[in-house]
């Protein structure tokens, strides 16, 4: 029997949940909940088995509905998570989990307790080429990484709800947290309100990682270029994933030091280097949305734990308000407690 699942807010991000679970055979879309009766209507037009309501009282009290995929503005999560893991509901939230992290710790405290499945759409740890750089990490080929740069900018879309912070720097947080198994041991941050009271519209971003790792992401509304690409520098290998080619998006660079010296006179020495071949592995692209709704499913029908869970997006959380906190404080740098998460 399919996996009955209810998408709360059918705006454009929710919409897109509602096509890939219908797309998935071990899913039926059974439920869609949304305020504006325009956007339900667009849903019966286009799903006519579909039922829908305004009123997320009516999905918790719905006995059928298994799942539910929360996709509404980040300063409802808390409420709504809360409300349907209460009612006995596996979640999947949209990024992030909730704004504090306080909010965060509760909600993956009351799944655990009532035994629900709790996991938050960081929808990059689905890309094959996010999965493709874990794997070169994994076994080795980059070495020792020393360090990761993000960069996330472009001309808007902006918003007034949360930060470039909270809305970009989300995705390379969780990324990053992904790639290295970790969270965070330390951030500082600089960022700059241009246009809406209150509201950053760029952030520079530093991190620092259990080891030696670190990590910087450069997040802007405000760029004349979309970019989006990771660059990894380890101490074999480095490699670079631009998520704007859809071809070739990881390239792997056998360029390094060589840890031997070599003299050119008398007291100078200098550091030799390495300039190898640049390999493309081939990947195998698919549509991470969907990837990531299917492992939700998977998950509730397994009853096992998912890849990005609550414990995950509330990492990432308190990176975020720690975060804002170092960008109030004009970039003073934040120490994350130890075992977060």
């Amino acid at each position: 029997m399919p996996v009955e699942v209810a998408v709360i807010g059918c705006g454009q991000w929710g919409a897109n949940h509602v096509r890939v679970l219908s797309e998935i055979r071990e899913a039926r879309v059974a439920l869609c909940v949304d305020a504006d009766a325009k956007r339900l209507a667009a849903v019966t037009q286009r799903y006519p088995g579909v039922r829908t309501t305004a009123k997320v009282d009516d999905l918790c009290a719905d006995k059928t509905v298994q799942a539910v995929v929360v996709a509404t503005p980040s300063a409802s999560h808390h409420a709504v998570v809360k409300a349907c893991l209460e009612a006995g509901k596996d979640v999947l939230c949209e990024k992030p989990l909730t704004v504090t992290a306080a909010q965060s710790r509760e909600l993956v405290d009351l799944a655990e307790k009532a035994g629900r499945i709790l996991m938050v759409g960081h929808v990059f740890v689905f890309n094959q080429g996010i999965q493709k750089l874990r794997e070169l990490i994994s076994t080795g080929v980059l070495g020792e990484v020393y360090y990761l740069h993000a960069a996330r900018t472009n001309l808007g879309p902006i918003r007034t709800d949360v930060n470039v912070a909270y809305d970009l720097a989300t995705h390379d947080i969780s990324i990053f947290n992904h790639l290295l198994g970790a969270g965070p041991s330390e951030v500082s941050a600089r960022g700059q309100v241009y246009l809406s009271p209150a509201v950053e519209d760029v952030a520079f971003i530093s991190l620092a990682y259990p080891g030696r790792a670190l990590a910087h992401v450069h997040v802007s509304w405000l760029d004349p270029r979309k970019v989006r690409e990771i660059t990894v520098v380890g101490d074999r290998k480095m490699a670079v994933w631009n998520d704007m080619d859809a071809i070739e998006p990881i390239r792997i660079y056998d360029k390094g030091v060589v840890t031997k010296t070599y003299y050119e006179t008398y007291g100078e020495f200098h550091y030799a280097l390495r300039d190898g071949d640049i390999v493309i592995p081939k990947i195998a692209l698919h549509e991470p949305l969907k990837a990531q709704d299917s492992h939700f499913v998977s998950c509730v029908a397994a009853r096992s734990a998912p890849i990005s869970s609550g414990r995950d997006g509330w990492r990432v959380v308190q990176a975020l308000e720690a975060i804002q906190q170092s960008m109030r404080q004009g970039g003073a740098p934040i120490k994350l407690p130890s075992g977060q998460g």
